[in-house]
């Protein structure tokens, strides 16, 4: 019985310690370079990423475990509004370091659920499975804070080209807002197509967006009526794109 207890307190120390090594060791993605890739089980079968989705645009969303009830009302909120991603020509992927039959079951039970008065929703999008933590390792969203082999609610946006395009984070009792993740992803895409142009605080589809300089075409584009670009001052240029 002393061994057994004194195994079982050895296995629980190794845990521990591996996890703490994962927290202090992993490191972020960042901007601009290549998405970490991984192959895993999912809901929808076997996940190569981002091999399996091409040129789209993928979102990965990290969840701290099934069953919780913040996750859940972003997993319905995402698969209510996954037609608008959809027509974004982008992929959603959901993470969680749980099992994949605990996957399947969590998201038989939402798909039961009446959201909001929306009637009941099917979720299309794989909810990838992460039991050994290595996906979260990668792109460094184990939480430090619990220390208990969690993820925190990251959000990865992936370019066709499968860079890192944007990230963010958020802590586990704060919810995910859809409405700002579906604007980030039309300003990331408004970018890549338009690599010359940034875009403003709190810009919209359809504002204006922001140029560092003015280009001689741009110049004579101010010569007209009804221009194209105007200006607050020489760091603050607008124009108007298509």
């Amino acid at each position: 019985m002393r061994k057994l207890v004194f195994s079982t307190g050895l296995l629980i120390l190794f845990v521990n310690v591996s996890i703490a090594q994962k927290l202090g060791n992993q490191r972020i993605p960042l901007i601009g370079t290549p998405a970490p890739s991984f192959k895993s089980q999912s809901t929808n079968g076997p996940v190569s990423f981002p091999g399996d989705f091409g040129k789209k645009w993928k979102i990965l969303f990290a969840h701290p475990r099934d069953f919780t009830p913040v996750c859940s009302s972003e997993i319905l909120e995402l698969a209510y509004r996954q037609d608008e991603f959809n027509q974004l020509n982008t992929e959603l992927l959901i993470l969680s370091v749980d099992k994949l039959v605990s996957h399947q079951n969590w998201k038989a039970d939402l798909e039961q659920i009446d959201y909001k008065g929306h009637g009941k929703l099917k979720i299309n999008f794989p909810l990838v499975v992460d039991s050994s933590f290595a996906i979260s390792d990668s792109y460094g969203m184990l939480d430090t804070k619990s220390g208990r082999g969690k993820s925190v609610r990251g959000v990865f946006f992936v370019n066709p080209d499968n860079e890192i395009s944007a990230f963010y984070f958020y802590p586990v009792e704060v919810g995910r807002n859809t409405d700002e993740i579906l604007r980030t992803l039309k300003a990331l895409q408004t970018h890549y197509v338009n690599p010359g142009i940034v875009t403003p605080a709190n810009w919209q589809p359809g504002d204006d967006v922001m140029i560092p300089f003015l280009t001689v075409e741009d110049k004579e584009e101010l010569k007209k009526p009804d221009p194209k670009v105007h200006y607050i001052n020489w760091y603050m240029i607008y124009k108007k794109i298509e």
